[in-house]
């Protein structure tokens, strides 16, 4: 397993350790969750970067990699709405998309195809990835401006990637309906 792919599994093993810290009792838990989730956010644009730089492009990375993210970007939407900070319906439309893609991605891959992720939904998520982030700090004041903004631009992002998606592999259904 080379670099890039261990880097993406140290991404999922890390999202037990910020659920825990994000609801459990802890004194300045949601800042040390919030240290996790930057670390595991990192590791995210780290091992596509390695991968890309040094020609380690691995199906297993095309695959994991926009797993774990979606591990990672759930556990944190599911942990928030359970806090209160964010709406269900926000959390819904983010995950539904991430059920959608996987399904796409479930389904080509018994067709021998591996979906990459795409531009749309490495913005899509770079947006979610800061939104959780300003969300889980809780800094108040403007920050929950920017906060509500980083949602609007997320789930804007968020169905424009699934638009993508479905245009560009819609093909890959044929049969299967």
């Amino acid at each position: 397993m080379n670099l890039p792919n261990k880097l993406t599994m140290l991404r999922m093993c890390m999202v037990p350790v910020f659920v825990v810290l994000m609801l459990a009792d802890l004194k300045n838990g949601n800042y040390w969750a919030g240290l996790v989730f930057i670390l595991a956010s990192a590791t995210d644009a780290l091992d596509g970067y390695i991968a890309r730089k040094n020609n380690l492009i691995t199906d297993f990375g095309k695959f994991m990699d926009p797993i774990a993210d979606k591990l990672l970007v759930c556990s944190a939407l599911i942990c928030l709405v359970a806090q209160g900070e964010l709406a269900a319906w926000v959390a819904i439309i983010i995950i539904g998309r991430e059920f959608i893609i996987s399904g796409f991605r479930l389904v080509a891959s018994e067709k021998g195809t591996v979906i990459a992720a795409s531009y749309w939904g490495k913005f899509k998520t770079i947006a979610q990835m800061l939104m959780i982030i300003v969300m889980i700090f809780d800094f108040g004041g403007v920050w929950e401006v920017i906060a509500l903004v980083l949602i609007w631009v997320a789930l804007i992002l968020t169905v424009i990637s699934l638009i993508d998606y479905l245009k560009k592999n819609w093909s890959l259904m044929e049969g299967q309906m």
